[in-house]
């Protein structure tokens, strides 16, 4: 019987740490298995009750949601070796236009900064600078060092994967003066008063924090909608996709489509210029 215990589970959080995945992704597998363990109730695990637990999923979350915590499982199956028990993913379309109302558009991000600045939160505005200026993820700031301000170019090694992200000129001398200010003579430049790097709940707490005084709603207010922001700009002046695809660092350009789709406003204002309505 494929039984989900608790010795399986913490065999396959080891086996995900050794496979180098990072933190957030190790929790997001083992969450979704958890949560397939407390609906089993001890019972064991065949296709068929896999399929009533898709079904349960659908009538809770998006399809989104319930393919992530799919795709989660069927990577523990296949690490115990029950393929047979796995099952396939839901078709969802790709949307041909985003959500605005959980976009953060160039204007608010300005008002953010200078919502920082107000506040005289200078480490809050650099994060902010730095992310939206490179396009890397939350998780890669533990890449931005004194040693990558210096030479302009940050070597990102995450998920196994290599790549090397420039820094401007400008956002390098605010770097840099920053370091200095605080006495950081090398290493990572964003830390906590214990020296260790922020975390992604340390930024998005502060970020929330200056919704109010900026006038933004809170909803768009997360450190990956600047990767987003960083994406349409970048995908505005040039546009290649495979080229912004390796410059965020996607295995699978199909991601990179999901961060460049064009704005509802932007879609109407095209089926407007076709005048077919008569």
């Amino acid at each position: 019987m494929n039984q989900l215990t608790v010795e399986k589970i913490q065999a396959f959080e080891e086996s995900l740490y050794l496979n180098e995945k990072s933190k957030a992704t190790v929790n997001k597998y083992l969450r979704a298995v958890r949560k397939l363990a407390e609906y089993l109730s001890g019972e064991g695990l065949t296709k068929s009750r896999l399929l009533e637990y898709r079904k349960i999923l659908q009538s809770q979350v998006k399809a989104q949601t319930v393919n992530g915590a799919l795709s989660s499982i069927n990577a523990f199956l296949e690490f115990c070796g029950w393929q047979d028990c796995k099952i396939k993913l839901l078709k969802v379309q790709r949307k041909a236009f985003l959500d605005e109302t959980r976009e953060l558009s160039e204007a608010e991000y300005k008002q953010l900064l200078a919502a920082a600045q107000a506040k005289g939160n200078e480490r809050l505005y650099l994060v902010m600078l730095t992310i939206c200026g490179t396009g890397i993820r939350v998780s890669e700031l533990q890449h931005i060092t004194v040693e990558a301000a210096q030479t302009g170019r940050a070597e990102i090694c995450m998920k196994g994967k290599n790549r090397t992200v420039l820094l401007q000129k400008e956002l390098r001398t605010r770097l840099l003066k920053y370091a200095k200010k605080l006495g950081i003579d090398e290493g990572h430049i964003f830390r906590t008063r214990s020296g260790k790097p922020l975390d992604r709940t340390n930024i998005c707490h502060d970020m929330k924090k200056l919704c109010a005084s900026a006038r933004v709603d809170s909803r768009k207010v997360f450190p990956h909608n600047l990767r987003h922001l960083f994406a349409r700009s970048f995908y505005a002046i040039e546009k290649n996709l495979a080229h912004l695809a390796d410059i965020l660092g996607h295995s699978r350009i199909e991601t990179t489509r999901i961060y460049v789709a064009a704005s509802a406003t932007a879609h109407e204002r095209i089926l407007n210029k076709m005048r077919l309505i008569l």
